[in-house]
Order: structure tokens, then sequence, then C-alpha cells
């Protein structure tokens, strides 16, 4: 049994999520109908709206969808990059008895639907396109798991949760190794020497908060250098000590003498405080920086921003696809992509998942039947945030299958997730 004081951080992590999610589909719905409404016209130039720093030896402006798909999903990628890290370290990937039942799922949720789609693309034009239907979007995917509520275990949610994070490790290197053309390798080359030292200052525990001066170099530099600057974000991540530099029952004896001390303090003349108890406050504020993990308060802190603010602005910013006025559409490509995303998943996640079981090399959990691997399979097949992001990077000089893409992904997410529901909600009988 998971004792229930480390549960409890997995439950608050799912209902974030899935608020996610919720705010993830309405930024959608507002985006197609503002791109097709008579104000597209707005809808477009915001998007080109261009926005940034320069002077005499310095320039950097972008468009506004540049600044949100460069800068603001940095950070979405940071994010993921901590809970890699996390997960590799402590959690449900420490072990390779533990990272072997999510981990089948997650090789086969990303093979299969490359395969699928490469089968089914006859067009060379658009082969590029084969890193959409990889990824598994963890916000919606979740969100559909809450909805379901006690119909579906929590472990399944663990399981989802574990097999989708590998999956956007998958979906990070197919960036990083696919989908760059040309490097500047000079100013890859700045970039990881900060990134070195930056190591080794978590190496020696030497983290400080003001470190992110130096993330925000190596994040120009890859952006200088032709890699997608949201893999810096990834990689300092990586950078972020999860240890603490004090330990939690010597942290808990020092609280109580300086709370005593506190109290004693106390100026019974005054609402105010005493200077004694602000010195004792500041004492117990850095006490309370050194007990905590610097990568948890960082998890911590950025969850919100991420799930309720970078990703719906994201969405906002991307699925505005133009489906009226004579829209031009490459149809086979979307419907490759909403099959790969469908059929790729459910064959990939189901099939390598049974494979790993019955081998021996991964166990099904107690509570979890494969009624619930099928359906999870098609709640995977879920794969917005990350699709469109690669769909950018595939066809950034082709506004039509972009669009295409786009279609293909809101398409095949759409029934993969209407299927995973129906199957979880209705069919809980043993498998």
């Amino acid at each position: 049994m998971i004792d229930k004081y480390l549960i409890s951080p997995f439950q608050k992590f799912v209902s974030i999520q899935s608020f996610s999610g919720i705010l993830l589909l309405m930024a959608t719905i507002v985006a197609i109908i503002w791109a097709n409404s008579p104000f597209g016209d707005i809808y477009q130039a915001m998007l080109n709206y261009k926005i940034g720093i320069y002077s005499a030896d310095f320039k950097l402006v972008k468009p506004l969808i540049l600044w949100v798909n460069d800068g603001l999903m940095t950070i979405f990628f940071f994010l993921i990059g901590l809970e890699i890290k996390r997960e590799l370290l402590i959690g449900e990937l420490n072990s390779p008895k533990k990272a072997a039942f999510p981990l089948f799922a997650a090789i086969g949720g990303m093979l299969f639907p490359v395969i699928i789609f490469l089968v089914l693309n006859t067009n060379s034009a658009t082969q590029n396109g084969w890193g959409i239907p990889m990824a598994t979007d963890i916000a919606f995917a979740l969100a559909v798991l809450t909805v379901l509520g006690k119909r579906v275990p929590l472990s399944l949610k663990i399981f989802l949760t574990a097999f989708a994070i590998v999956d956007d490790l998958g979906a990070v290197l197919t960036i990083a190794i696919f989908y760059t053309e040309e490097i500047n390798w000079l100013m890859l080359g700045n970039a990881g020497i900060i990134l070195a030292l930056l190591f080794v200052l978590s190496y020696l525990k030497l983290y400080t908060k003001y470190s992110f001066i130096l993330g925000l170099v190596v994040w120009y530099l890859f952006l200088k250098s032709g890699i997608h600057p949201t893999i810096a974000g990834v990689l300092l991540a990586f950078t972020i000590p999860i240890s603490q530099r004090l330990e939690g029952g010597t942290f808990a004896n020092k609280l109580a003498e300086l709370s005593d001390k506190f109290s004693a303090a106390n100026n019974p003349n005054t609402n105010l405080l005493s200077d004694e108890q602000i010195v004792y406050m500041d004492a117990i504020e850095s006490w309370s920086e050194k007990v905590q993990s610097p990568l948890q308060h960082l998890e911590h802190k950025l969850h919100g921003w991420v799930a309720y603010f970078i990703i719906p602005i994201f969405a906002l910013f991307n699925a505005g696809v133009v489906v009226t006025g004579g829209m031009t559409l490459e149809f086979s490509l979307a419907f490759n992509i909403a099959i790969a995303l469908i059929i790729g998943k459910i064959i990939g996640v189901t099939l390598m998942t049974i494979v790993g079981v019955k081998s021996g090399l991964a166990a099904l959990p107690d509570d979890i039947r494969y009624s619930h691997i099928i359906g999870v399979a098609f709640v995977a097949g879920i794969g917005f945030t990350m699709s469109i992001f690669i769909g950018n990077l595939a066809f950034a000089s082709n506004p039509i299958y972009l669009d295409s893409a786009k279609v293909g992904i809101l398409l095949g997410s759409i029934v993969s997730g209407f299927i995973g529901f129906l199957i979880l909600r209705f069919y809980n009988h043993k498998a």
C-alpha cells in the first residue's frame, strides 16, 4: 500500500494537470472560434506582432508567437526536465523494476505511431511530420482520467504519468536530434561551457536562485546555435540539485528553537513585530530555504504557472486553424496523423505492455486490468501540446502542411480521448 503522505503530492499534481486540461480545451476552442470569426485578422496580427530588445549592438526581436513557442515553452520544457530528473532519481523510474512497466508502454506509444505514419504517408514533402504522433499530452490525458473519478485506480494515473514523462523525454530527444537543421558550434560550445559550470556547482551543492541569469544566457546561445532553445530548458533542469542542504530533523529542531524565541520576543504593547522577531523571521526563512530541495521547490512553484498560464497561452496562439473561407488542406496528412495517434497508440501501448508482462520484465499492478491498459492507451492518443509543437518545427515553412497537421492532431486527439473515456467508463469487468 502506498503511504498517504507520498500520495498527496501526486494527487495535487493530478489536480493541477486536470484543471490545466480544462483550460487547454477552453483556450483551443477560443483560438479556433477567434481565428474563424470576423476578428480573425486581429488574431493573426496578434500572432505576428513583433516585440523584443534592441540597441546599437544587440537585437532580439521576434513575433509574439515565437516568444511563446521559443520563450514561454522553454519554461514548460524546464519543468518537464525537473520531472524527468525527479522520476529517474527518486520516482517511478528510479529502478529497472519500477521503470519497466511504464517504459514498455512508452516505447510502444512512441514507436508504433511513427511506423503507422510512415507506412501511410506517401508524400515525401510531408515525411518530416513523422515525429508529430509520438507525444502524449499529460494535461489532457489526466483530465480525462480525473473526470472518471474512482472508476480508475490511482495506480493507473501514476502509470499514465510515468509513461507520459518517458514519452516527453523521447519527444525532447527527437526534437534535438531530428528537428535541428544547422548548428552554430561556437554558440553551442559556449552554452556547453556554462552548462558544465552549472553542473559542477550543482554537484558541489552551491546552487543559488540567481543561477537563472546564466540560464537566460544559455537559452540565448541555444537560440542562436540553431538547436531549438527549449532543449536548453531540459538541460538546465538537470543542473538543479535534488538533495537538501539541511536534514529535516535538524530543521525541525531549529524551527522549534526559533519559534520559542519568536514567542518570547513578543511586544505586548503593539501589533507590530519587535526587532528581535523580525530577526527570527529572517532566520526561519533562511533555514527554510536550506531544508528545501531546490528541484522540488522549483517544481512546486512552476506547476501552477505552466499549467494555468503557459500551456493555455500556447494553445491560444497555436490552435487557431482557419477552417472557413476556402481553406486549403493536405487531407492525407491530417488523416495520417489522426490514424497514427489513434491506432498507433492503442497498438503500441497495449502490445508492448503485454510483451513486458509476458516476458517477466514488467509486472502488472494488482489493481490494474488489461481493460484499463486498453482504455489508457486510447487516452494516450491525445497528443495536443507536444504534437503541435513538433508540427511547428516540421512544417514551419509551409502553412498548409502546418494547418493540416493541426487538424489531424485535433481530430486524432478528440477521437482517442473519447474512445478511451468510454472504455474506462463502461468496460470495467476483469480482463
